[in-house]
């Protein structure tokens, strides 16, 4: 195969390549399915893998310069102030109660929420604007209530935030220009 991808399987049923900001193809695939077809469908997609890696590349040529770990501290110290009172405002909202919150620095995750009612954020989120850090407050406090992304999820979410695919879409389109620094 031309590209080398790692290839991470699990549960899903479909199977998704994506271009990480660093160039490297990842194939996420059903445990199910034979190593042949993942290779097969690599290569019937060859020229929109290749499309996404001359975009990451052109993102990259303007790359901003990596965090420093005073930058980090200062963000992760800043995010114990702001993430705690606002998820505490937005569980009161939603009606739903959680243990700990931890703030981390994850290249990938923006939140995650546990089976134990933990709930994790990135500190990055205190350098975006104020309502994109709450659409991802809100989301991981409404697995709360659906541990899942089916219809009754995102109705959950958009009982609190009518605008939440609009924060989304802001948050897919412009993320990896904080976590390509990390």
């Amino acid at each position: 195969m031309k590209y080398n991808p790692d290839i991470i399987r699990s549960a899903r049923k479909s199977l998704v390549i994506e271009v990480r900001p660093d160039g490297k193809v990842t194939v996420r695939a059903p445990y199910s399915l034979p190593y042949k077809e993942i290779e097969d469908y690599i290569n019937k997609h060859a020229g929109k893998i290749e499309e996404l890696i001359k975009k990451q590349n052109g993102r990259n040529a303007g790359a901003l310069p990596k965090f420093t770990d005073e930058e980090l501290a200062e963000a992760v110290a800043k995010a114990k102030e702001i993430i705690p009172p606002r998820a505490e405002y937005y569980a009161n909202l939603i009606g739903v109660t959680y243990n700990k919150i931890g703030i981390k620095t994850p290249k990938t995750r923006w939140g995650s929420c546990s089976s134990k009612k933990n709930l994790n954020f990135s500190a990055l989120l205190v350098l975006m604007p104020e309502e994109i850090m709450d659409s991802v407050i809100v989301h991981e406090l409404c697995h709360l209530k659906e541990m899942n992304h089916s219809a009754r999820f995102y109705d959950e979410i958009l009982k609190v935030m009518p605008d939440y695919r609009e924060r989304e879409k802001w948050l897919k389109t412009n993320g990896s220009k904080y976590t390509s620094r990390l």
